[in-house]
C-alpha cells in the first residue's frame, strides 16, 4: 500500500509538472515538448483540435504499441499519466496567461518542468506516453538510460514538424530536448531519501 501511494503521488506530480511546462511555457511558443508534442502540433495545425486533446490522442495511439511488450499494468499507469498531463495542459492554457513573454525564459523554464515531469514518471516505471513508450522499450532491452533513445526518436519527429510548419520549431525543439533530457536522466538516477525506482511487472 505504501508503494502504491508513493507511486500514485509521483505519477500525479509527473503529469502535472509536464502539463505545467507544456501548457504555460512551451506550447504558447509552439515549441514541441517531444515527439508526441510535435505530432500534436501537426494535428493541431491541420485540424481544429486544442493541444490538450490532440496530445492525448497521439499519446494513446502510441501507447497501444507498447502494451504487449511492457504489460497491461504499464499501459494502465501510462494512460493515467498521459490523461493527467493532458488535463493539466488544458487547465493551465485556460487559466494561466503570461503577458510580455520571453521565448528564452519560456524555453528554459518549460524544458526544466517538462524534464522533471518525465523523469518522475520514468522513475516509477511509467512512460510519459507517445515516443516515451518506444524509448522505454529500448531502455529495457539495452539496459541504458532512457534519455538517449528518447532524444533520437524526437529529433526525427522534430524534423518532420519543421518541414510541415517551420524550421524555427526544429531548433527550439532541439534546445528544449537537450535541456529536458538531462533533467530526465538526473531525476532518473538521483536518490532522495533512498527513493526507489518503482519498476513495473507485467
Amino acid at each position: 500500500m505504501k508503494q502504491f501511494i508513493l507511486k500514485s503521488g509521483l505519477v500525479i506530480c509527473g503529469g502535472v509538472f509536464q502539463g505545467f511546462g507544456m501548457g504555460v511555457f512551451l506550447f504558447p511558443q509552439a515549441i514541441p515538448s517531444g515527439g508526441a508534442g510535435g505530432l500534436a502540433i501537426i494535428l493541431n495545425h491541420w485540424l481544429p483540435i486544442s493541444m490538450g486533446p490532440a496530445l492525448w490522442i497521439v499519446n494513446f495511439s502510441l501507447l497501444l504499441l507498447g502494451i504487449n511488450y511492457l504489460g497491461k499494468r504499464f499501459g494502465l499507469w501510462t494512460l493515467i499519466g498521459i490523461t493527467i498531463t493532458s488535463v493539466s495542459i488544458h487547465f493551465f492554457e485556460q487559466y494561466i496567461i503570461i503577458v510580455n513573454r520571453s521565448i528564452g525564459y519560456d524555453l528554459i523554464i518549460g524544458s526544466v518542468f517538462l524534464g522533471t515531469g518525465i523523469g518522475l514518471l520514468m522513475r516509477t516505471g511509467v512512460s510519459n506516453g507517445g515516443v516515451g513508450v518506444l524509448a522505454f522499450m529500448i531502455s529495457h532491452q539495452r539496459n541504458i538510460l532512457p534519455g538517449r533513445p528518447l532524444f533520437l526518436i524526437n529529433c526525427i519527429i522534430f524534423f518532420l514538424t519543421a518541414v510541415i510548419i517551420s524550421w524555427k520549431i526544429f531548433f527550439l525543439a532541439l534546445i528544449s530536448q537537450w535541456i529536458s533530457i538531462r533533467v530526465v536522466d538526473f531525476i532518473f538516477e538521483f536518490n532522495v531519501y533512498r527513493l526507489p525506482i518503482l519498476a513495473n511487472k507485467k
